[in-house]
C-alpha cells in the first residue's frame, strides 16, 4: 500500500480538474486575447473560473482576484508593491509579519530589510499562533502593511484573522494574508473579515501546480510586479495560462462546495490517526490544540528520533510525509517552528508532519498507525538519545529515560 499523507506540501489533482482542463491544451488553445474565434473560444472558460473563485471566497464584485503563477508570486507582487508605492514613494518605512511565515514572505522580507525597510517579526504563542492584541503595540504611524498568514503551513494552526483585520482597519493599514493552506480547507468569506490582500494556490486544495491568485479588496491599487500587456486589466501581464485557470477554478469550487462535511470527514480521519499515535507512543508531543487547526494536519515530535531518520522508515514504507515545510526540506537544521512555540532543541529536530486530504481513506490511516509505530521503535532501539531501561528487579518494563 502507498499512503500519501504529505497534503500540505501538495495534493493530487481532482481527476475532475483534469477533465475540465483538458480541452484547453489541444482544441481550444487560441490565446484569450487575439480576437479571431480561435482566442475568443476560451472566453466562457475564464469568466466561469473567475466566477468560481469570487463565489469560493465569497468576495465582492468591487474586489479583484488576478491569476498569478502561484502563492509565492502573490506575496513577492504585496510586498514589494507596497515597498514601492508606500515607502518608496510615501512615508511609510515599517512592516509587520510573524516569526513563522511561509518563505515566501520571510525572505521578501529579508530583501526588504536590505532595502532599508524597518521589519518586525511577531513572535508566537505556545499554541504556535500570534495572538491579535500583541499585534496593536507594534503598529505605528509608519507601518505601511502586516502581513499575517490565516493558517500555518507547518502546525496547521488556524490565526485569528477576523481580529487581527479589525485592528489593522482600525490603525489605517493594509493588511495581507498568506491564505494558500486555508483557502479549500477551511470556510474563508471575504465578507466577514477585513482582509485587503490575499494569496491563493491551486495545488493546494487538489488543482493543478503553476496557479495562482491574489485577492485584492476594493481593487486596491498595486504597482505591478510584471510588467509587459495589457492582460489582467494591466495588473498582471502575461499570456493567460487558460487550462490552469480553468483547473484552479473547477478545484476551488470542488474544495469549498459542502465544505463542512468534507472537513468532518477528513477531521474524523486526522483525529483517529493523532488519538492512536498519542496512546500508542510515549515522549510524543503534538503541536497545538486540533479545534484550532486545519482539519487535516498533525505536527507531531518524537522524542529520540530524528526527523530526517523517521521520513528514511516512512519512505521506505511507502508512507509519504514531511519534516515540515517543502519549501524548506532540504534545510536539515531545528524546526524553526517547534524553536518559535519553545520546543527544545532535541523536540525541534524531530517534527514530523502529517497532512491528509479528501482522498485519504480509513484503511490508509490503519496502514500508517502500524508503520508509523514499528517505525518509532526501531528508530529509538538505536538512538543514543534515548534508551529503554530493561526490566530490572522492582522496575516497570519499557520505562523511558532521555538522556541529555
Amino acid at each position: 500500500m502507498q499512503v500519501y499523507l504529505d497534503n500540505n506540501a501538495t495534493t493530487m489533482v481532482d481527476p475532475a480538474v483534469v477533465d475540465a482542463m483538458m480541452p484547453f491544451f489541444s482544441d481550444i488553445y487560441g490565446n484569450p486575447n487575439s480576437l479571431h474565434r480561435f482566442g475568443t473560444a476560451s472566453h466562457p472558460a475564464i469568466t466561469q473560473a473567475i466566477n468560481q473563485m469570487y463565489k469560493a471566497i465569497n468576495a465582492s464584485d468591487k474586489d479583484d482576484i488576478i491569476f498569478t503563477s502561484c502563492a509565492t508570486e502573490s506575496n513577492n507582487w504585496v510586498l514589494k508593491s507596497v515597498w514601492v508605492d508606500k515607502i518608496l514613494n510615501g512615508d511609510k518605512n515599517h512592516i509587520v509579519t510573524t516569526e513563522i511565515e511561509h518563505p515566501s514572505v520571510l525572505s521578501t522580507c529579508k530583501f526588504l530589510e536590505e532595502q532599508g525597510v524597518k521589519v518586525t517579526y511577531l513572535p508566537v504563542n505556545d499554541q504556535g499562533i500570534v495572538e491579535a492584541h500583541t499585534l496593536r503595540s507594534f503598529i505605528t504611524d509608519k507601518t505601511a502593511l502586516v502581513s499575517i498568514m490565516w493558517a500555518n503551513n507547518e502546525t496547521g494552526m488556524i490565526f485569528p484573522i477576523k481580529e487581527i483585520g479589525e485592528i489593522c482597519k482600525e490603525k489605517g493599514v493594509l493588511f495581507h494574508t498568506d491564505g494558500v493552506q486555508a483557502v479549500g480547507k477551511i470556510p474563508v468569506d471575504m465578507q466577514e473579515v477585513h482582509v485587503d490582500f490575499m494569496s491563493m494556490s491551486a495545488h493546494k486544495f487538489h488543482g493543478p501546480k503553476g496557479i495562482g491568485a491574489l485577492y485584492i479588496r476594493n481593487s486596491e491599487e498595486l504597482t505591478p510586479l510584471l510588467h509587459g500587456g495589457e492582460h489582467m486589466g494591466g495588473r498582471r501581464s502575461g499570456t493567460l495560462n487558460v487550462p490552469y485557470i480553468v483547473g484552479m477554478g473547477k478545484a476551488i469550487e470542488l474544495a469549498t462546495e459542502n465544505i463542512a462535511e468534507k472537513m468532518a470527514s477528513i477531521r474524523t480521519k486526522r483525529d483517529r490517526l493523532e488519538d492512536a499515535l498519542l496512546s500508542q507512543l510515549e515522549d510524543v508531543m503534538v503541536v497545538g490544540n486540533r479545534d484550532n487547526r486545519t482539519p487535516n494536519t498533525i505536527l507531531i515530535s518524537i522524542r529520540g528520533v530524528e526527523g530526517e531518520g523517521m521520513l528514511w522508515d516512512l519512505n521506505n514504507a511507502l508512507i509519504g510525509a514531511s519534516t515540515g515545510s517543502a519549501c524548506a526540506s532540504e534545510d536539515l537544521e531545528a524546526n524553526t517552528v517547534m524553536l518559535a512555540i519553545g520546543a527544545d532543541n532535541e523536540l525541534a529536530h524531530t517534527g514530523i508532519r502529517l497532512s491528509l486530504s479528501r482522498f485519504t481513506t480509513d484503511e490508509e490511516i490503519d496502514y500508517v498507525i502500524e508503520r508509523f509505530s514499528s517505525a518509532v521503535s526501531r528508530l529509538r532501539a538505536i538512538s543514543s538519545s534515548y534508551a529503554i531501561v530493561q526490566p530490572t528487579p522492582g522496575g516497570e518494563a519499557g520505562e523511558c529515560h532521555i538522556h541529555h
